[in-house]
């Protein structure tokens, strides 16, 4: 059923998501700090620019927030023309954008106080996932609207999942992110190997991706390593903001995550080096020097 949403940031995810919503039939309301960016978006779908984040929320039922990080969240949800000054009874927030678990708490409460749902919802599948339509979503928060939250995000969703009450979402995120850091430097590692060691990389990942060392990253990521290509994907940038958060979560929680906190230093080596805006892949280039 087609609904009246609202979509705040037009970042890289944010654009294309909110293209899906457009093209599944929803009325969007679009919200994005750089007007330019707003116009450009209406010159290929569907929908109304809003000029504040309250203006936005007062003309839908589902919000829906994909932005930089923490204090970005923070700057769109409050002050006089943001998102809360803007919501009513019954509406739902959705937020898209990796946080921290603390602000999504923090947002959550601040959207009772006006009977408003809050989920935080990060995905995972990078730009190629959000301008395909093939996002995986991890959510927090209740469970009684899911479905409608569920069935929304279906346009630019393959995958979405509620993992338990508000902040869950952003957990799941890290735990992905902790994942992927590992993987992607064992990657690099191997490749490294290889290369050194004079085989044909291309042909032995052929081999061994048909087996148990397979992965996603493997899959689309190694021949790009190959070349020393890393204009693809997940910024070094956004990996630290999002290894910060998990290894800051790690000391409250009592983890100890020392492969994750390696990585996180080799990802500063390589925005030393100039990567700030390499892809994650881009480990190998640290070690191919």
């Amino acid at each position: 059923m087609a609904q009246n949403v609202a979509f705040i940031g037009l970042g890289v995810m944010g654009y294309p998501m909110a293209g899906h919503l457009a093209k599944a039939g929803h009325s969007v309301t679009i919200y994005n700090r750089s007007s330019e960016k707003a116009q450009n978006w209406l010159n290929e779908y569907s929908g109304t620019i809003s000029l504040s984040p309250k203006e936005a929320a007062q003309n839908a039922d589902f919000i829906f927030i994909c932005v930089g990080n923490d204090d970005d969240l923070r700057q769109i949800m409050t002050g006089e023309t943001g998102v809360l000054a803007g919501l009513t009874q019954g509406n739902i927030v959705v937020d898209h954008t990796t946080t921290s678990a603390t602000v999504a708490l923090e947002m959550a409460l601040a959207c009772a106080e006006k009977d408003v749902l809050f989920y935080d919802a990060p995905v995972s599948g990078g730009q190629a996932g959000a301008q395909n339509g093939l996002l995986t979503i991890m959510l927090g928060g209740d469970e009684s609207h899911i479905d409608s939250v569920k069935s929304v995000v279906s346009a630019y969703a393959r995958f979405s999942q509620l993992l338990g009450p508000v902040g869950s979402g952003q957990l799941a995120k890290m735990m992905n992110q902790i994942c992927i850091a590992g993987i992607v430097q064992g990657l690099a590692e191997a490749l490294h190997f290889g290369l050194n060691a004079g085989l044909d990389c291309a042909a032995v990942i052929e081999v061994i991706s048909k087996g148990a060392a397979q992965s996603w990253q493997m899959e689309n990521r190694h021949q790009t390593m190959l070349k020393g290509e890393y204009d693809f994907g997940f910024a070094v940038d956004w990996m630290r903001k999002d290894l910060d958060i998990a290894l800051q979560e790690a000391k409250q929680n009592g983890s100890t995550l020392p492969l994750t906190a390696l990585v996180d230093q080799f990802y500063a080596e390589v925005q030393k080096s100039g990567g700030k805006r390499w892809d994650t892949s881009s480990l190998l280039a640290r070690l191919q020097k």
